[in-house]
Parts: C-alpha cells; structure tokens; sequence
C-alpha cells in the first residue's frame, strides 16, 4: 500500500495547483503549501497528511461526517488534518482542498463574508 501512495502529494499539488489563482510554497513547517492571495488554504506533510484551515462550525461538520479529524498539533482551532492512507484518500484529499479554495474565493468576492467568518485558529 505504501508503494501506491508515493506521489500522492505530487497528484494533489497537479490538481490544487491547477485551480486558478493558487499559488504553490514552501510551508514553514515543513512540505507544500497552497494559497488564494494572502489566505492559506492548507498545506502537505509529505504523501502521508494534509491541514486544512476552516472556520470552527466547518470544522466541525468535517470532523462529525468523518471527513477529517481535529488537528494533530492543534486539536482546539479550526485547522483539520486529513491522513492519507489509501489511494482513494487523495481524491477526498483534494475535495477538502477544493472546499477551503471555494470558500476562500466566495470570501474574495464578497468582503462581508470574509469580515464575519474569521481565519481559524493557528
């Protein structure tokens, strides 16, 4: 199974960093990251786990629907991590990825909605 799961980050930096306006950088934790302008929209740790910043009740929904778990070095805020351990996880992987790019976009495009929703916790 492991031998299937090499590239998995490859595959997910192909595909987030397809979508219009994502940029692609280094993480200061280590891995890849991915922006919309100034906003994260979550970052890699190798083939293996991704954090994603959500707003608390996003989170939450995530977590109740087994879609993420709480975040492994902060399990208080609003960030999810996502641990890839099959090759299915990557497509749920990048729907995550494809959740936190729209929000931030719709978040771009209307400044109320961005005041009233707050970046997670970090």
């Amino acid at each position: 199974m492991t031998q299937q799961l090499t590239g998995a980050a490859e595959r997910i930096r192909e595909a987030v960093g397809s979508w219009e306006g994502v940029e692609l950088g280094s993480h200061r934790f280590g891995g890849i990251e991915f922006r919309l302008g100034r906003r994260e929209l979550g970052h890699l740790h190798g083939d293996r786990i991704a954090d994603l910043p959500f707003p608390r009740r996003v989170r939450d929904e995530l977590i109740a629907a087994g879609r993420a778990r709480p975040h492994h070095a902060l399990p208080e805020s609003g960030w999810v991590t996502f641990t890839i351990v099959e090759p299915d996880d990557i497509d749920r992987a990048i729907k995550l990825f494809r959740l936190s790019y729209e929000r931030a976009r719709l978040a771009r495009r209307s400044p109320a909605i961005a005041a009233a929703e707050s970046e997670p916790d970090d």
